[in-house]
């Protein structure tokens, strides 16, 4: 095959430091943009992005060229710095060390953006703990409840 081809999708989630509702409504759109340049930058697709004020949700068409590790330390400590250094937060802005990566096939695509989008709605009912729980059971991931939420 003379071509090499890469398609794979995943979920992230991940909060604010101890989940302080960091995330105003003044700085939401600015900063989802801010993480979709990073993402673009990164030669990945940001397919959907939503949240609430303590964390956020990402549906991307991952990078074949940039590792998970470094993508999420890019994403994480670039729009953390830009969010200090322009003013856009109330106090200083910074992530919670973890995160969560799930993949997500492509017949399960529109459900994870649909999920995304309707995280204002999701959060009236089942707080990001709770949420975050779901998510590590559903993809069977080994945790220790003590050093996830830092």
């Amino acid at each position: 095959m003379g071509q090499s081809l890469h398609v794979k999708y995943s979920h992230l989630v991940f909060s604010t430091k101890h989940r302080e509702p960091l995330i105003t409504a003044e700085l939401e759109p600015r900063l989802y943009e801010y993480l979709g340049g990073i993402v673009r930058d990164h030669g990945a697709r940001l397919l959907e992005i939503g949240g609430m004020p303590d964390h956020v949700h990402l549906v991307i068409r991952e990078s074949k060229s940039v590792a998970d590790v470094r993508f999420v330390k890019e994403l994480k400590g670039g729009s953390s710095k830009w969010v200090n250094e322009n003013g856009k937060g109330s106090g200083r802005f910074a992530w919670q060390a973890g995160y969560g990566w799930f993949s997500v096939g492509p017949q399960g695509l529109e459900r994870a953006r649909a999920y995304v989008r309707g995280q204002k709605e999701h959060h009236k009912r089942e707080s990001f703990r709770d949420e975050f729980r779901k998510f590590l059971e559903r993809y069977q991931v080994e945790y220790d409840e003590r050093y996830v939420w830092e």
